[in-house]
Parts: C-alpha cells; sequence; structure tokens
C-alpha cells in the first residue's frame, strides 16, 4: 500500500506534469471507483483545469477550477501512470482522466477509489487523522505528548491514522529498525531517550523514503528515474541478514499485519 513517501513522490511529480491543465475528457472503467453516478463524475470533472495537487496522509487531493476536488486512495495496489495511449501499461484501468493526448490512468483501484468531493467533504473525509509527522508543528514535544496517552503495541500504534497521519505497515517496520525498538514493545514501556530515538526514525526514514521516490515498483511515466528508489531496510526481507548486525530478519504477525524485525538490535 503507498504511504507517505510514495503519495508525496507522486503530487511533487503530478504537480510538474498537470497543475494547471485542463481535463478534456474522462473515462470509467469500474464505477466502483468513484462515488457518484458516472454521468455525473464525467460532465463534472470534463474541462476543468487542475488548480492544485495537495497530500493530506495517504490521500492525494486534486483541486479543480470550480472548487470541487478528487479525492485519491490508492488503498492496497493502487497505482498511476502517465502518458499516451501507446505507451499505456498492459492493466485494468479504472478512470482515465485526459490531458489532450496525454493521459493519467488509475490503475488497481479494487478497494481505492477517486471521489469527487465539495473541499468542506474533504475536511470531513480528514477530520479524524493525525497531525503530520513531517510538518514543523510536529515537533518531539507534541510527539512526547500525543505518545504518553498510548498504551498499546508500537507498531499498531504508528500506523494507527488517527494518532499519526501517513505511517502504513512498510515505513513502520522501517522506522522500528532504525530507532532499534521491537515492533511489539508497547508505547508506555518506553523511556524517554526511546521517544526521541523513535521521533528521530520516523523524521528520518520518512524524508529518506521521500528523497528516494519511495518503494513503487512501477514508474509513474515513461524515463520515470525517481519513483521506487527506496530499498527496504527490514520490510518484505524475511530471512536476509539485518544491515546493521547481520542476524537474519524474521517475521511475525502483529495485529494481523505482517511485520519484519531484527530479533538482536531491536530490543
Amino acid at each position: 500500500m503507498p504511504e507517505l513517501p510514495e503519495m508525496e513522490t507522486y503530487k511533487t511529480l503530478l504537480g510538474k506534469l498537470i497543475n494547471g491543465q485542463k481535463i478534456s475528457d474522462v473515462e470509467i472503467g469500474r464505477e466502483k471507483s468513484i462515488n457518484v453516478p458516472v454521468d455525473r463524475f464525467i460532465a463534472q470533472v470534463s474541462n476543468m483545469t487542475i488548480k492544485t495537487i495537495s497530500r493530506r496522509a495517504k490521500y492525494l487531493i486534486f483541486q479543480l477550477q470550480d472548487g470541487s476536488c478528487l479525492l485519491l486512495h490508492l488503498m492496497l495496489g493502487g497505482w498511476m501512470f502517465f502518458g499516451r495511449e501507446e505507451e499505456r501499461p498492459d492493466r485494468t484501468v479504472q478512470v482515465k482522466l485526459s490531458f489532450g493526448e496525454q493521459h493519467l490512468y488509475f490503475i488497481g483501484l479494487r478497494l481505492g477509489y477517486l471521489h469527487l468531493l465539495t473541499s468542506d467533504e474533504v475536511k470531513e473525509e480528514f477530520e479524524k487523522l493525525g497531525p503530520e509527522v513531517l510538518e514543523a508543528d510536529f515537533t518531539l514535544e507534541a510527539f512526547q505528548q500525543i505518545m504518553k496517552k498510548r498504551k498499546g503495541m508500537l507498531k499498531t500504534t504508528l500506523i494507527n491514522q488517527e494518532v499519526l497521519a501517513g505511517i502504513g505497515n512498510a515505513y513502520s517496520d522501517e522506522i522500528l529498525w532504525h530507532a532499534e525498538i521491537r515492533p511489539d514493545r508497547k508505547v508506555n514501556e518506553l523511556d524517554e531517550q526511546q521517544l526521541i530515538r523513535l521521533y528521530h526514525s520516523i523524521q528520518f526514514i520518512l524524508n529518506k523514503g521521500i528523497k528516494e521516490g519511495g518503494y513503487m515498483d512501477h514508474p509513474l511515466f515513461k524515463g520515470d528515474s525517481k519513483t521506487g528508489g527506496y530499498q527496504f531496510y527490514v520490510y518484505d526481507r524475511e530471512g536476509e541478514a539485518c544491515t546493521r548486525c547481520n542476524t537474519n530478519i524474521i517475521k511475525e504477525e502483529i495485529s494481523s499485519r505482517k511485520t519484519f524485525y531484527c530479533p538482536n538490535c531491536q530490543n
């Protein structure tokens, strides 16, 4: 599932490609991927100019010239491709937005969606989300105050979008490996130094993920050398050697989520 670094990468790259561009045509391949009748979606979105693209947590918000928004959540397996028809991947497309001869393809939206909403409806969608962990006001003190109220396992807490926005299954493992803390530790068992390490690991790993283009397998466009450059330390590396201590990485299930960590240097 794309997380904060992947969606931030999409936001940056798409901003350069389609900001200020008019949507010349719309095609819907799967009605369940949108939230209004197909005819209404096409009528309201066609000929609209994209004013800005922003990100909140794991969402992208395409703001249209009339004030309405397209809210994207890729969920599990969703991705995008931008290019000409002849460059299009050989995959089923759920939604296609055209910009003249170039098209933005939304692929793999079996659980994901592209919803047409008012700006107020978007705000309602975000009401329960926790803070953006890379914003300037997300200080160490703010993080400590949030964590003082939590008692559950670290893994579960980090991926809870109502606690912290944007961290998912993969980067939670990466963050905890970097902080040298086991994912099954309880939040209220951590000492001050461990909380400080955890805060700085959140900043380091997510910024590294953004800088390296996240971990998505699929390029956004032909010749895209930015997307997918991030290499995991522990996630999805069961049985491989930890790069810090050479112990084999193990996989366990925590709250029904596959979780990867080093049993030696995370404690």
